[in-house]
């Protein structure tokens, strides 16, 4: 018995943490992580940006916009999450597809209060395109490697305790 629980011990230890704990309903995991296209898109201060920038870091790209209501609704879950795992090893980068530019994306942000995330802009939609988000909100995981580990369509409630817990399990130990 000692034999059989030192054995499930070993393999629970080198194991990821990401396979032990479950996907939230609707998030679907790769089984292995995917390519994830170059995308281009601007910060608040119209600064140019790649998914290159947050290399090392595990990020939850989330494809929005000012004009989509279920949007709206999740922005204050994004919000909390970035404030409660934001740091060197994770980072929300809610990506806004809004055309009418970045000072309408600032002025929603001041209108509900967001204070935790940083506003990310591509007022072209290419990158939604590219990352094959054909309904919104759309969400991506990428590694920080820069690949796709999955993704969820439609709205989350990004802040409930399984889904911290699921997404912290993706951020690497040395940056947690």
């Amino acid at each position: 018995m000692k034999l059989i629980l030192a054995a499930l011990f070993v393999i629970l230890a080198i194991i990821p943490d990401a396979a032990v704990v479950n996907p939230p309903q609707g998030f679907a995991v790769h089984a292995t992580p995917q390519d994830v296209p170059e995308i281009r898109f601007t910060d608040g201060d119209g600064r140019a940006l790649t998914l290159a920038d947050f290399r090392g870091r595990t990020i939850l790209v989330n494809i929005w916009a000012t004009w989509c209501p279920p949007c709206i609704r999740e922005m204050p879950t994004l919000d909390n999450l970035q404030a409660e795992l934001g740091g060197p090893g994770f980072e929300v980068v809610a990506l806004s597809i809004d055309r009418a530019g970045t000072t309408v994306v600032k002025r929603f942000f001041k209108k509900i209060g967001l204070s935790n995330l940083s506003l990310y802009i591509d007022e072209t939609s290419r990158a939604a395109a590219a990352l094959r988000a054909f309904g919104l909100p759309a969400t991506v995981l990428i590694d920080p490697e820069g690949r796709e580990l999955g993704r969820l369509i439609g709205p989350a409630q990004w802040d409930t305790s399984e889904m911290v817990a699921f997404l912290r399990s993706f951020i690497p130990d040395r940056a947690k």
